[in-house]
């Protein structure tokens, strides 16, 4: 046995049940993330992180439930990002002009980031088994957007006269639609800057 191959069995055995999981956890939203979820391979899991097929279903059970746990991390994550930024004193227009900034959402939905995972996601609602976790993901998303116009109305940044959820699915329907305005809108940088321009003075009434 190698010397690598030693070390990366000490590691495993050091591990423990809590470790694994969230080994396992990382090493799936980097794969779903690159691949999606339909081309992805548990084995390629495994592989990445350094353990047989078998310890990842040990852990999650099926594909479909590593799947669900992935997206509710990232969902997790990327909702305290958004609040916690708010929290600590940045504005709420501050906050959404970043957020969609045609560049940050560039980054945003390329392969192997958290956006491509979350417009896989939208495309899975026909699978059973994941209808309910997609659906849930994407709720989450729109009651942390309509908490956000809601402050951003205390603040008086934003239109006190918004519906906060109405805004919330909008801002939503923009950013999954990043997709097919990518494949079909012409002169996509300067549209995509105007698309938040409209986008922001109509929630501020600019």
């Amino acid at each position: 046995m190698s010397e690598i191959e030693a070390t990366r069995r000490a590691k495993r055995v050091r591990m423990t049940p809590a470790q694994r999981r969230e080994s396992i956890l990382t090493a799936a939203t980097e794969v779903f993330a690159d691949t999606g979820y339909q081309r992805t391979k548990v084995s390629a899991i495994a592989a990445r992180v350094g353990v047989s097929e078998p310890v990842v279903f040990q852990n999650f059970g099926t594909k479909a439930a590593l799947y669900q746990a992935v997206l509710d991390q990232a969902v997790t994550h990327v909702c305290a990002v958004l609040t916690e930024e708010v929290a600590a004193g940045r504005s709420v227009t501050a906050l959404l002009a970043g957020f969609l900034e045609p560049d940050h959402m560039a980054r945003f939905h390329s392969r192997g980031s958290l956006g491509f995972l979350f417009a896989d996601a939208f495309t899975l609602t026909g699978e059973p088994e994941l209808r309910e976790a997609v659906h849930t993901a994407h709720q989450r998303f729109a009651d942390t957007f309509a908490e956000l116009v809601r402050q951003g109305q205390q603040a008086g940044t934003l239109r006190a006269d918004l519906d906060p959820h109405a805004a919330a699915w909008w801002l939503m329907s923009l950013l999954h639609a990043r997709t097919f305005r990518a494949a079909f809108m012409p002169e996509q940088t300067a549209l995509e800057a105007q698309l938040v321009s409209m986008t922001l003075d109509t929630l501020t009434g600019r």
